[in-house]
Order: structure tokens, then C-alpha cells, then sequence
């Protein structure tokens, strides 16, 4: 009997299980999808340069921790069919069933649809494995074929995890049903909301923004000295000021709205301080925002401690102001009710606006918290293209050559110490594994003057030389033509990430350099911009001289490179094992140290190996974090409209008996919804446009170098294209389920007003 009321329930909800089912299946299909690549049994075809045994270890750990925020979607859900369905269960205790059987039954019917959307979604991820497998293959320069595989390790793992939190939910649910009183069953679906004026909420939460109000002008003015330089910029100087006074108004409007109230013995409105306070918070983001672009534009001396402390700022000023734009819209939405008259009685508009605030006082805490879960998605969205692009666009210029082997100076004291060797250890690995080379070069790296040996003040260190044969030979190797000097002229060589700004700056205040050989003048040819590889220059420095061969003969040789290029691609077991020997012979030197060579051997194959491997765990579990986060805040705003949508219906019907039309209600409808979802994912999108802005401002030298505009242009297209594509088909499905729950005959017609 019980199994046939289970099935009954179940076939009865499937209108509020919809939502629910879809939400479920979807993130079941995309959990599969994305740890199908950690299955023993995905062998894909990426050649012997590569080894995905890591890969696969390391992705389950991104993707389970990634998934644990199921939980709470499934816990939310739940608890919205309990309170949803209480009178139903309240019907069953009167009868005479136990609350603890009713807690059971609701308990199997929830992991009956549970069971339901896991084993859908393992078979559509059976589907979706085809596209991370692409785009895993893409990453690895791999050609794609498509193949039918079902993971029986990768199902195991997905039915365990979603079994077990769908069991940890209805544990909660059982014992939320045994302590619920029938009498509050019976009347859960006629308690009132409460009044949204007599919250408390943001009250408290602007205290403690002023407190963080109070630490962020503590730290700026602890940097005051910083800013006194008269070297510094203008906009520097603009943003000392700012980061000080912005802080010190937010604390001292209170102050002044305190004492209004104890002079005048009344209390002045709270929404006009607020609406103050607002524009104070976008002051204080804008300034800590601007901390770190001012940072990387004009070299400013902060510390990580305070780049992490402004970074923190700014995502609590944000927090904050998306917490006064969401109740100063359920303000604004009320005064627009009480102060124009023509608009409130114009069609239906005065049932709209009472269907909108009937559930501000409920629903504005969510919206506040879906607001910013949705700046963190449409966030990652964004970032994840950018960091992925970055870090593949980084790899070109860490390894450029198949081996190179670099060593550094920076803990040498005594010129007898620098490194004068050709790394034999070396040319014995690849004799005894026959492996041939098609370049090999072992140079020096030279000081312009011997005196700057002992330079070693961090963003000072002297800018390293070159011999111009060494670098035509290295040109060479990488498919450039020889360049040539004039004697007593020099050039330039710079790396990719160096704006033009700097490197103009740069040649402007070197034309002529001082050597031990004499002066060199800097040629016509002034500068050159090939992907040489970064360890060919020093420490803090984006640039190298080009010297004649017969000037650097003279001059103090402190780094020993070389470069190689095999005739064909390294193995992963080849190239590991030339690691390990290197490492044997030259071991890390204990960092106390005074007078040691630290070596350095950058093998392409592991690179590459490393650099893919991180990059595609970072960008799917970006983006997967992303999606999961979305989907969770879409369930929610659509489960709420879905469960307010039985009590609507009394409201709806009697509408209908005054004679509305039914077209004109069904816009009614869609004007409800386009606001509940409309008014958290814009103001999201409001707000991680200027987030996502900062961000870019930041790094925007590492997007010229190593992404490009029309990459990110188009991965971000991309990306929108999928958020507003997720977006439409979840508002969609609500208006349909929520047009059919208040269509006519959805309540027997006998209610009577």
C-alpha cells in the first residue's frame, strides 16, 4: 500500500518535481561528463609525449568538491516540497498515519525522483563525455573521434555521491517532519509574510560595513609615506585621496544620521541614508579596484599582503552594494505604488505590484544572496577563458626549445663561483639513449660592467648582454634570419610582455650604454620582439642587450644557457627520466647558502605535460563551477515562483471573475516573472561587468601578449551565448509550469469570495 502511495505521490507532484528533475539531471549528466576523463578505462589517443594518469586523480578531487554545492540545491528543493505539501501531509496525519511514516514516504518519493534524474543523467553524460573528451584532445593537439563508452568505475562513483546526499537530505527531512505540529501544517499556506520595514537585516549589516569602513581606512593610511614621491603619477596621487576620504565619508555619514536622530528626537529615513551610503560604497569598490591597476601601471611598492587586503575590500564592498541596490529596488518598487496614482490603476497594474510585494519581505534575502552567487558564475565564466588562454599563450614562451638548461646568479657572491660548464650530463643522456638533435647551443650571459655583479636590489638588477653571434645562433634555431651590428652599436631584445610604453621609455633613456669595453650606441635596428624564451633574462627585467661578439669576450659571463632542439619530440618517459638524471647531478642547493648556483633544466615534454594538465582541470572546474553555481540559482528563482504559484491561484481566479482577459493575464505573468528573474541576473550582470572590468584592466598586459583581443572577444561571446541560452530555457519552463498551475480548473470553481 505504501509503495502504491509513494508512486502515487510522485505521479501527482510532477508539475513542482519538474524543475527539480531537469536541475538534477543535469548537473548528474554534468558530474559524469567531467569525471569521466579520471575512469581507468578512458585511454584516449594523445600520443607518448603525454601522460593523463594524473590528470585523472586530480580532476576527480576538483569535480566532487565542485559538486558538494548539490547539496544544498537538493536540501532547498526539498525543504520547498515540505513546507509546499504540508496541508497534504497534515490530511495524512489526521487520517491516522504516523508523522514518522509520513517523513518516510516523503523520504522514498524524493529519492524515487532522485533515482529517476541519476539514471537519466548518467546516459546524457554518456553524450556530454564526447565534449570534454574534445575538449581535452583540442588542448592536446589531438584529433578527436567519436566512441561509445560507458565508465562502470565513473558510474559507481556518481550513483554513490548523489545517493549519499540525497540520503543526508531526507534524513533532515524525516526529522523536520516529526518535529513539525499538525496545527502548523494545517495553516502554513495561510501564514502572512512578514513586513519588509521591520527587518532588521540590512540594519546590522551596515554596522559591520562600517567597520570594515574603519580597517580600510586604517590601511590606507598606513601607506601615507608611499604617496608623497613627486615621481608618482597624477591618478596615483588621485587615488591616495580617494582611498581615504571615500572610507572616512562611509564612516561619517552614520555618525551624522545618529545624531540627526538624537538632536531632532526622531528618526530620519533609513532609505536616504542608505541611498548614500551606496553611492559611498561605489567609491571605495572604484578605489579598491583601482589599487592593483595602479600597481602594475606604474610599479607601486605594495606588498601581496596588500594587494590580498584590497582585494578583499573590494569584494565586500561589492557584497554590500548589491545588498543596498536589492532593498532600495523593494523600496523604489513601493514608492512607485504610493506616489503615482495613474500608473497603479492603469490595466492590471495594481495586481502586479501586490503580487510583487506581497513576497518582497520573503524573497529579498534570497534575491540578495542568488545576486551574488550569480556575479561569482557569470565571473567564472569570464575569468576562465582568460586564465586558460593565458596560461596556453605563457606556455609558447616557457618552452620554447624541446630542452633548456638555465642557471642563475642571484646567490653567487664570489665571481670564481659562476657556473662555466656545458651541462655533459646532458649530451651523456642523449648519446646513451639515441637521441639526435637538430640545434645545440651553450652561451653565456654577460654584465655590461663588472661592478654590477654586486647589484642585487630587487626591480634593480642590471640588464644582462648577449653576444650577437650567440643570438643570431639562437635565431637560427628558432627560424629567424641573422641580424647584424655596427661596431660600437647595440640592440635590444625584449619580451613579448613589455608594453610599448615601457620598452619606448626604456630606449629613450638608454641610447648609449656603459660597458667595461667602452660606450656602445644604440643602433638604428633599436629593438627586437621574438619569443626567445624568459630565462635568457635577468631577474625583474623584460629586455637584454644585443653586444658584439668582440665587446663581450671582455665582460663577466654570470649565467650559462643551452638551448636544444631534438629532431623529434621527446617522450614522457624519455624526457622524465633526462630530468631525474640532471637533478642527480645537479642538486638543489640548500636555500641558506651563500655562494651557490641554483640550475634549472625546462624540458618541453613536461612542461607541456604540466601546463595542459593544470589548464584543463582550472578551466573545467571553472567552468563547471560556473555552471553548477547558475543552475542553482535558476532552480531556485524558478521553484520559487513555482511553489508562491499554488497560492496564487485563488488570486488568479478571482481575477479572471472580474473579467480580465486571458491574454492580458498571461502578460501579467510574464511581467511577474521577467522581474523576479530579471532584477537579481541584471543587477549581476551590472556588477561583474565592473568586476570583470578591473580584472582585465589588470592583466591587460598578459591579454596583449598572450591572448589577444579577438581570442577573448570570442570566448567571451561564447560564453554569454551559453549563459543567456541557460538562462532562457529555465525562464521559459517556469512560465509554461506557472501558466499551468493558475490556468482555469486548476481549483474548483465552488470557491466562493
Amino acid at each position: 500500500m505504501y509503495a502504491k502511495l509513494i508512486f502515487k505521490n510522485a505521479r501527482r507532484s510532477i508539475k513542482e518535481y519538474l524543475i527539480y528533475l531537469v536541475t538534477m539531471t543535469i548537473c548528474t549528466t554534468l558530474f559524469y561528463a567531467f569525471l569521466s576523463i579520471s575512469s581507468a578505462y578512458y585511454h584516449p589517443a594523445v600520443g607518448s609525449a603525454y601522460d593523463l594518469t594524473i590528470l585523472g586523480d586530480d580532476m576527480k578531487l576538483a569535480v566532487c568538491a565542485v559538486t558538494l554545492l548539490l547539496v544544498f540545491l537538493i536540501r532547498y528543493v526539498n525543504h520547498y516540497m515540505l513546507m509546499h505539501r504540508q496541508r497534504e501531509f497534515a490530511i495524512h496525519a489526521v487520517m491516522g498515519m504516523e508523522q514518522r511514516t509520513i517523513g518516510w514516504l516523503f523520504f522514498a518519493e524524493t529519492l524515487c525522483m532522485g533515482a529517476v534524474s541519476i539514471l537519466l543523467g548518467i546516459f546524457l553524460g554518456m553524450v556530454g563525455s564526447q565534449f570534454i573528451t574534445a575538449m581535452l584532445l583540442s588542448d592536446y593537439g589531438a584529433d578527436y573521434q567519436f566512441s561509445w563508452m560507458l565508465f562502470p568505475d565513473t558510474v559507481l562513483l556518481t550513483v554513490s555521491f548523489f545517493s549519499c546526499c540525497l540520503l543526508l537530505v531526507g534524513i533532515f527531512n524525516m526529522r523536520a517532519i516529526q518535529k513539525i505540529k499538525l496545527a502548523d501544517m494545517l495553516a502554513a499556506q495561510r501564514r502572512n509574510a512578514p513586513s519588509l520595514r521591520k527587518s532588521r537585516f540590512l540594519h546590522v549589516l551596515t554596522f559591520f560595513y562600517v567597520i570594515l569602513l574603519g580597517f580600510m581606512l586604517f590601511s590606507s593610511l598606513q601607506m601615507i609615506t608611499c604617496y608623497f614621491d613627486p615621481r608618482l603619477a597624477l591618478p596615483v596621487h588621485i587615488l591616495f585621496w580617494g582611498i581615504i576620504l571615500a572610507p572616512a565619508l562611509g564612516i561619517l555619514l552614520p555618525i551624522v544620521w545618529l545624531a540627526a536622530y538624537l538632536l531632532r528626537k526622531k528618526k530620519p529615513a533609513f532609505h536616504r541614508f542608505i541611498l548614500a551610503e551606496t553611492a559611498v560604497t561605489c567609491l571605495n569598490a572604484i578605489g579598491a579596484a583601482c589599487v592593483p591597476i595602479m600597481k602594475s601601471h606604474y610599479l607601486l611598492a605594495y606588498g601581496s599582503g596588500v594587494m590580498k587586503q584590497y582585494l578583499m575590500y573590494l569584494i565586500v564592498n561589492v557584497i554590500f552594494f548589491i545588498c543596498e541596490l536589492i532593498y532600495l529596488s523593494s523600496l523604489a518598487a513601493a514608492a512607485w505604488k504610493e506616489r503615482s496614482p495613474q500608473h497603479r490603476y492603469k490595466g492590471e497594474n495594481l495586481f502586479f505590484y501586490g503580487q510583487i510585494l506581497s513576497k518582497l519581505a520573503d524573497n529579498t534575502k534570497s534575491m540578495i544572496l542568488i545576486c551574488i552567487t550569480l556575479v561569482l558564475s557569470f565571473f567564472l565564466f569570464i575569468a576562465a577563458p582568460v586564465l586558460t588562454e593565458w596560461s596556453l599563450g605563457y606556455l609558447h614562451d616557457r618552452c620554447v626549445y624541446d630542452i633548456l638548461i638555465s642557471s642563475s646568479y642571484n646567490k653567487v657572491y664570489e665571481e670564481q663561483a659562476l657556473p662555466q660548464g656545458d651541462y655533459s650530463v646532458v649530451t651523456e643522456f642523449l648519446t646513451d639513449n639515441n637521441i639526435s638533435t637538430a640545434y645545440d647551443h651553450t652561451f653565456s650571459l654577460y654584465l655590461p660592467k663588472r661592478s654590477q655583479f654586486r647589484s642585487r636590489v630587487k626591480w634593480e638588477f642590471p640588464v644582462l648582454a648577449v653576444s650577437l653571434s650567440d643570438y643570431n645562433a639562437i635565431r637560427e634555431m628558432l627560424g629567424y634570419p641573422p641580424i647584424s651590428l655596427a661596431p660600437g652599436t647595440f640592440t635590444t631584445q625584449w619580451q613579448s610582455i613589455a608594453t610599448d610604453d615601457e620598452r619606448n621609455a626604456f630606449l629613450q633613456n638608454h641610447p648609449h650604454v656603459s660597458t667595461d669595453m667602452g660606450s656602445l650606441t644604440l643602433s638604428d635596428d633599436a629593438f627586437y620582439e621574438i619569443s626567445v624564451g624568459e630565462h635568457i633574462y635577468n631577474l625583474y627585467t623584460d629586455v637584454i642587450y644585443v653586444f658584439p661578439d668582440d665587446v663581450c669576450k671582455n665582460l663577466l659571463g654570470v649565467k650559462r644557457e643551452r638551448y636544444i632542439q631534438t629532431a623529434h619530440a621527446l617522450s614522457y618517459a624519455d624526457a622524465q627520466a633526462m630530468e631525474t638524471a640532471f637533478l642527480q647531478a645537479y642538486p638543489d642547493t640548500a636555500p641558506s647558502s651563500d655562494s651557490s648556483v641554483q640550475y634549472d633544466i625546462r624540458l618541453q615534454t613536461m612542461e607541456t605535460n604540466r601546463i595542459l594538465m593544470s589548464n584543463f582541470i582550472l578551466k573545467a572546474s571553472m567552468i563547471y563551477g560556473a555552471i553548477v553555481l547558475m543552475v542553482i540559482c535558476l532552480t531556485i528563482l524558478s521553484l520559487q515562483q513555482l511553489m508562491d504559484a499554488s497560492q496564487y491561484q485563488y488570486r488568479f481566479f478571482v481575477l479572471r471573475r472580474l473579467g480580465v482577459e486571458e491574454q492580458n493575464i498571461k502578460k501579467l505573468i510574464l511581467k511577474q516573472l521577467g522581474m523576479w528573474f530579471g532584477l537579481p541576473v541584471a543587477l549581476a550582470l551590472l556588477v561583474c561587468v565592473i568586476v570583470s572590468g578591473s580584472f582585465l584592466q589588470t592583466i591587460s598586459a598578459q591579454i596583449d601578449a598572450y591572448i589577444g583581443a579577438e581570442t577573448l572577444l570570442t570566448q567571451l561571446g561564447i560564453t554569454i551565448g551559453i549563459l543567456f541560452l541557460l538562462l532562457i530555457c529555465y525562464f521559459i519552463s517556469t512560465w509554461i509550469l506557472f501558466r499551468h498551475s493558475v490556468k482555469p480548473g486548476s481549483m474548483y470553481p465552488s470557491i466562493r469570495i
